[in-house]
């Protein structure tokens, strides 16, 4: 049986002067400081709860972490580590699975291959895009290759 990734929510609370202090989970001391995350159910100093692949304080770059095998992780490398991967539709390279990517229908893209594949104009967000013959096609390129099978479209 394969074990789920989980993630989980971290807070940041602050120490009440009038309460015992708490053990910290990373490394068992008393917390003393002014604020303590509290993540998995157990209590942790700021820089004890760090991921465990590339260290980085997980209560400052987010209010989640992700756990599997044993590993308390950033979303970042628990998407490198254990994410899917895939190809682009367009360059046919592998697009790792923390990278941002763009979608079309069942198509992946990495954002720098997301263009047209006739003229290679960029899109902007908000920009018009056809797909045909899972080929990304501008508006103009769209256009042409309409007129060229003998059918103009319609402008409204």
């Amino acid at each position: 049986m394969q074990k789920r990734e989980q993630s989980f929510g971290i807070q940041m609370l602050t120490v009440q002067p009038d309460t015992k202090p708490k053990g910290c989970a990373g490394c068992n001391r008393k917390i003393k400081d002014r604020y303590l995350l509290k993540a998995l159910d157990k209590y942790w100093h700021e820089d004890c709860l760090k991921c465990a692949c590339c260290e980085c304080r997980l209560g400052e770059v987010g209010s989640t972490l992700y756990t599997k095998a044993n590993l308390i992780l950033c979303r970042r490398d628990y998407l490198r580590l254990f994410g899917v991967t895939g190809n682009c539709a367009a360059c046919s390279k592998l697009i790792p699975a923390f990278e941002m990517v763009m979608r079309a229908k069942e198509n992946v893209y990495h954002l720098d291959c997301f263009a047209c594949q006739l003229c290679n104009q960029r899109f902007c967000v908000g920009d018009k895009f056809f797909l045909k013959n899972n080929m990304i096609l501008c508006q103009t390129d769209y256009e042409e290759g309409l007129m060229k099978e003998g059918y103009a479209p319609q402008v409204r």
